[in-house]
């Protein structure tokens, strides 16, 4: 079977995710292109990865290069755009989270390229973790679910003694994100609780902001109920917390009727009825979610099944995001607390 003609639009931080995870693939697809504006960066991943055509634009790439497949892995701010340009081109498009940069664009881009075949690269959910835990719940492990708590915090906001607040050191674009932690960090969480918990609607929330040196919120306390029961499911985000290590980690803990699930970090354990406990590396898993979901995508190119992160799927993920955002009544101009 002839190989699938890959072209990357993006080559900033998490194009060095995605890249390794096309190269995994090698007997299905090869990467022929690379676009982004920033020529340097460009080139460097060109020559990192072996890929032999390098654009200034997506427009250009589309346009003189014969592809299968568009990997948009670009800023969100350009995600509707590049969409809609690839869906011109009729490739098959896989684009990272989210679609737009509120619930109104990405509906209305959603109902522009209807027909289009078409993921979002939502990532999170796929990590061996999470995978593992959705199985020992639909094996009954801890029973009937009666409550939810997950915790993500980090100290990366916090100024250390150089001055310099260790998160935007590592992502400078933080600095002037209008929505930062719910749409860029919790969005993630909110789309994997949904796929281990099922659909759920925004009961309260509360976003604030720390520092000066952004714009947005990076503290946030979110509840949501679960739709099919009530169950309530508490969400706490604070990226400048004291204490924390720097790099945040995920804390879940799932309470049940027979027992509880705890992900803490890089351990799952279920504690009860049926004890067990899975020790993962994080490393593998990080890379290995972004190996997952190219796979799953490629899989079900091949196979004609639907896409687990599905435009309709993720509009669900964007709709708690909006919800949010429209409760909390977030303002920028308020002074950091």
């Amino acid at each position: 079977m002839q190989k699938r003609r890959v072209g990357v639009i993006g080559a900033g931080w998490v194009s060095a995710y995605h890249l390794p995870a096309w190269q995994k693939r090698s007997a299905q697809v090869e990467i022929v292109a690379i676009a982004d504006p920033f020529g340097v960066a460009a080139q460097a991943r060109a020559e990192a990865f072996g890929i032999p055509a390098i654009y200034g634009d997506a427009a250009t790439m589309l346009a003189q290069e014969d592809l299968d497949i568009v990997d948009i892995c670009a800023p969100r701010e350009t995600h509707a755009e590049l969409v809609r340009l690839a869906a011109r081109a009729k490739v098959a498009i896989i684009c990272q989270k989210p679609l737009a940069t509120d619930f109104a664009s990405a509906k209305a881009l959603v109902a522009d390229v209807i027909g289009t075949t078409l993921m979002v690269h939502e990532n999170w959910r796929f990590r061996a973790w999470y995978r593992r835990l959705r199985e020992w719940l639909d094996a009954g492990v801890i029973g009937d679910i009666r409550q939810a708590s997950l915790e993500f915090l980090s100290s990366g906001m916090i100024a250390g003694p150089d001055g310099q607040r260790p998160a935007l050191v590592r992502q400078p674009f933080f600095r002037t994100q209008q929505r930062l932690l719910v749409m860029e960090v919790l969005i993630h969480h909110l789309d994997t609780l949904r796929f281990l918990l099922g659909e759920m609607d925004v009961v309260a929330a509360r976003l604030e902001r720390s520092n000066a040196d952004i714009v947005a919120e990076d503290v946030a306390a979110i509840t949501l109920r679960r739709r099919s029961d009530g169950v309530l499911v508490h969400i706490t985000g604070n990226l400048a917390v004291h204490g924390a290590p720097p790099a945040p980690r995920d804390h879940l803990r799932i309470f049940g009727a027979s027992g509880t699930i705890e992900l803490d970090g890089n351990q799952l354990a279920a504690r009860g009825a049926q004890p067990q406990v899975e020790q993962f590396d994080a490393d593998m898993v990080y890379q290995g979610s972004y190996d997952a979901a190219i796979g799953h995508f490629l899989d079900c190119l091949d196979s004609g099944k639907p896409f687990e992160t599905a435009p309709a799927d993720n509009m669900e993920t964007l709709r708690l995001v909006e919800a949010i955002y429209a409760l909390a009544q977030f303002d920028p101009e308020q002074e950091p607390r």
